[in-house]
């Protein structure tokens, strides 16, 4: 298996141009690198795709297994759990949320699962893929702990194997695939969101399959060009323009970006980050083959399309999501159109004087006093209907938080140093003697599920991300800027709201960049050489001792991620800082 290498670079190519070839470019070390046709056509020939699946496959599996490993305990409903389970169950099985009564809780873990919701719909701030996931696992398990995780269970490791495959995309590689897979498999925070019916997971995994379609497209847009565009005469003007119209990665990455905006909205981000990359790919591709002013032509015969197939795509896609919702307007139109978020005008401050100001309580959504229409007016009442719930929802999310506080909130801007995690269950006091507690006396024992991240994971990810930074810069490895255009693209808007409670899990979207980032910082330090070299050796033995050193990190870190009985010195040593409790 080789190392890092761009696999549009695996062909060779003659050591001088032909005539009307774009001139050769030169490498790091002053070699001549193959022409953009060459490039282009350039495939992993050296990787043999049977081992490639194969490994993936196996790499995956094991990721299940732990997943599944005690997927049931607690059994209780775990931080936000609390929400999404039910939610996801009357999604699934009445079309749409309900409201459910006070003790919902501690009947449902009795096994109770009717009389539980009220007749009217239910407020929810987020949208409703997710929970419809959620909902699929809970209609086939049951709705137990155990059957609203399997979902997330599944995605996890999903996760895992749309890592492997996308690592050995961009580096040629598949041990740098594997090294990847193992990377996102063995981190906190992705682990442990696998074994919960949070929303979280599934943003990660549909924002990671968009990404692996972009890089895709980048490699298919690159060789229906060497196709198309003669190597003997310059192509002129535009290049290709209706032969590359037609883009099926695009528009597979369009449907994964309507999944990831209708899971939560924060996709937005990445969404348009990824979308100038894509242009930006383009404009490269086509001034490769000879095309002037490339960035204004691409902007135009290539952004154009982009735009349709990524955010019309995208739009419809989410829309689509919403059909349960849709379905059931009238509802919402009847006992949800005024809501405190209707009524909500402005944040005066944080004094606890005037906090909010508040319109007239009568104010309803327009649609709520419209008579039914029928037909194709029902389809567009009801869009009308949404667009005023969405306007709710974003008060909400902008402003109603403001002010709030929350004991396991953190400053995104700490979130790469693991500043704060969040405690998502605690059963503590266990007496020595008790369910297995082996405490001295004196002191007693605990079991705890935190998410956190695994620190080698995250605090390496951090040399890995600014390495990632100067090589983009320095040596214009679209790699690289992959890496750091996801990690700022899903991490850097949060700096925008340090003023209400956010949490330092919604980092997992960033874990699969800043894997990638750590991927292909490996690469570099084992080299591209296969030959026996002392730069080689001495590289190879820090990569496979920093990523021993990740695997074992998580292994310490196991009881706390798992719900493990620990005692109270045991709990200290995995506890590294006080900000952590």
């Amino acid at each position: 298996m080789s190392t890092l290498r761009d696999p549009a670079e695996t062909a060779t190519s003659p050591t001088a141009p032909t005539a009307g070839r774009v001139p050769l470019e030169r490498d790091a070390h002053g070699r001549p690198r193959p022409t953009a046709w060459a490039r282009a056509r350039g495939r992993l020939a050296l990787e043999d795709p049977l081992v490639g699946w194969l490994s993936a496959l196996a790499l995956t599996l094991l990721a299940f297994a732990l997943r599944l490993w005690h997927l049931g305990t607690p059994r209780e409903f775990e931080f936000d759990e609390t929400y999404y389970a039910k939610d996801a169950w009357s999604l699934i099985n009445q079309g749409y949320v309900h409201s459910y009564v006070p003790d919902a809780n501690e009947r449902i873990l009795s096994g109770q699962t009717t009389g539980l919701w009220e007749s009217g719909p239910s407020m929810i701030v987020h949208p409703e893929v997710g929970k419809w996931l959620i909902g699929l696992g809970e209609k086939a398990l049951g709705m137990d702990p155990f059957g609203w995780r399997i979902a997330s269970a599944i995605a996890g490791s999903l996760l895992v194997l749309v890592m492997i495959r996308l690592a050995r995309r961009v580096t040629g590689s598949t041990l740098l695939g594997l090294v990847a897979g193992v990377l996102i498999m063995f981190d906190g925070l992705a682990f442990v969101l696998s074994r919960l019916a949070l929303l979280d997971v599934f943003l990660a995994l549909f924002l990671l399959c968009a990404t692996s379609c972009l890089v895709n497209d980048r490699f298919w847009l690159r060789a229906r060009l060497a196709d198309l565009v003669p190597e003997r005469v310059g192509p002129g003007g535009w290049g290709p323009v209706r032969a590359v119209l037609w883009r099926p990665w695009l528009l597979a990455a369009g449907v994964c970006f309507g999944l990831a905006l209708g899971t939560k909205w924060t996709a937005i981000y990445p969404l348009a980050a990824f979308g100038v990359l894509v242009v930006a790919w383009s404009a490269g591709a086509r001034r490769s083959f000879g095309v002037r002013l490339a960035w204004l032509r691409s902007l135009v015969v290539d952004g154009l399309p982009a735009f349709g197939y990524l955010v019309v795509v995208g739009l419809v896609v989410y829309v689509a999501t919403w059909t349960g919702w849709l379905v059931h307007a009238s509802a919402y139109e009847r006992d949800l159109s005024s809501t405190q978020y209707t009524q909500y005008v402005a944040s005066q401050g944080c004094d606890g004087e005037s906090v909010r100001t508040e319109s007239d309580p009568t104010k309803r959504w327009p649609t709520a006093t419209e008579p039914d229409a029928r037909g194709l007016g029902e389809v567009v009442q009801s869009l009308r209907s949404l667009w005023y719930y969405h306007q709710d929802v974003y008060t909400f999310h902008t402003h109603f938080l403001d002010c709030a506080t929350h004991s396991y909130a953190s400053n995104p801007a700490g979130w790469l140093l693991l500043n704060r995690p969040v405690g998502v269950s605690a059963d503590t006091g266990i007496q020595p003697g008790e369910r297995g507690c082996t405490a001295a006396p004196g002191s007693d024992c605990l079991r705890q599920v935190l998410l956190i991240g695994t620190p080698a994971v995250w605090w390496g990810g951090i040399v890995a991300l600014v390495y990632a930074l100067l090589v983009w810069v320095g040596r214009r490895d679209w790699r690289f800027g992959l890496a750091v255009v996801g990690v700022a693209s899903t991490w850097l808007p949060w700096l925008q709201y340090g003023d209400r409670p956010i949490f330092l899990y919604y980092l997992v979207a960033t874990l699969p960049f800043v894997v990638l980032a750590l991927t292909l910082g490996i690469g570099h330090l084992i080299g591209p050489d296969r030959r026996t070299t002392p730069r080689r050796t001495i590289g190879t033995i820090l990569a496979g001792t920093y990523v021993v050193l990740v695997v074992a990190n998580f292994a310490w870190f196991w009881p706390i991620f798992t719900d493990g009985l620990l005692t109270h010195a045991q709990w200290f040593d995995r506890i590294w800082f006080s900000r952590w409790i």
